[in-house]
Formats: structure tokens, C-alpha cells, sequence
């Protein structure tokens, strides 16, 4: 069995001297707005099963996801939506190319994901 008494020894010396990329961030990111896409679609099927139970859970439902905040998680979703499309076509590409994993490249791209999710994201909000 393993020594379960580890002494003062550091758990993760790595940490303390690691610098994030701004590649590593922007696919860790992915993977918070994946996450966070799941709560708002959560928040979404409520909205929905409340409209089926009656009218005073529909009145509750709606007069939270009509407010400031339910607007504000909206917009956050459709970028999440953006971001998370954009990030996934990168690493489609990656996947299926190889090509653009050089550091200087894989920069580029990655603001391209961003700021990429940000126009697709003012321009739905513009058309809709």
C-alpha cells in the first residue's frame, strides 16, 4: 500500500514555477463554456417544463429568465454557444490536418477563436 504519510514534501512542484499559455487557457476554456452551456440549458428546460405545469411556475420561470440576469446568462450562452463552436473547429482542424500546432500559429488561431466568437456573437444579437 501506498505511504500515505508524505511528509513536508511539495505535492506539485510544477505549479509554483508553470506559466499558463495562452493556448492552454483558451482550450481549457472549451471546456468551461461546454460546462457552462449545461447549466444554461438546464435553466432553459425549466423554463419549458414550467410553461407545461401551469400558469403561476410558468409566471416564476419567466420572470427570471426575462429579467436583467436571465438576459445577461442568455447572452453569455450565445457566446458560450460561439466560443464553443469556434474552439471546436480548431481542434477539428488540428485533428485532421495537423497542421497549426506550432506555437506562433496555434496563437493566432486561438485569437482568431475569440474574437471570432465575439463578432458571430453581436452579429446574431444584431439580426435577432
Amino acid at each position: 500500500m501506498a505511504d500515505v504519510n508524505r511528509g513536508n514534501r511539495p505535492l506539485s512542484p510544477h505549479i509554483t514555477i508553470y506559466k499558463p499559455q495562452f493556448t492552454s487557457m483558451t482550450s481549457i476554456f472549451t471546456r468551461i463554456t461546454g460546462n457552462a452551456l449545461l447549466v444554461a440549458s438546464i435553466l432553459i428546460v425549466w423554463w419549458f417544463l414550467a410553461a407545461s405545469t401551469g400558469a403561476e411556475s410558468f409566471a416564476l420561470a419567466d420572470g427570471i429568465i426575462t429579467s436583467w440576469f436571465g438576459d445577461l446568462v442568455m447572452f453569455g450562452s450565445l457566446w458560450a454557444v460561439w466560443y464553443h463552436f469556434c474552439a471546436g473547429l480548431r481542434h477539428l482542424w488540428w485533428d485532421t490536418t495537423l497542421k497549426g500546432l506550432d506555437i506562433p500559429t496555434a496563437q493566432k488561431i486561438a485569437y482568431a477563436v475569440i474574437g471570432g466568437s465575439l463578432v458571430l456573437t453581436v452579429f446574431t444579437v444584431i439580426v435577432i
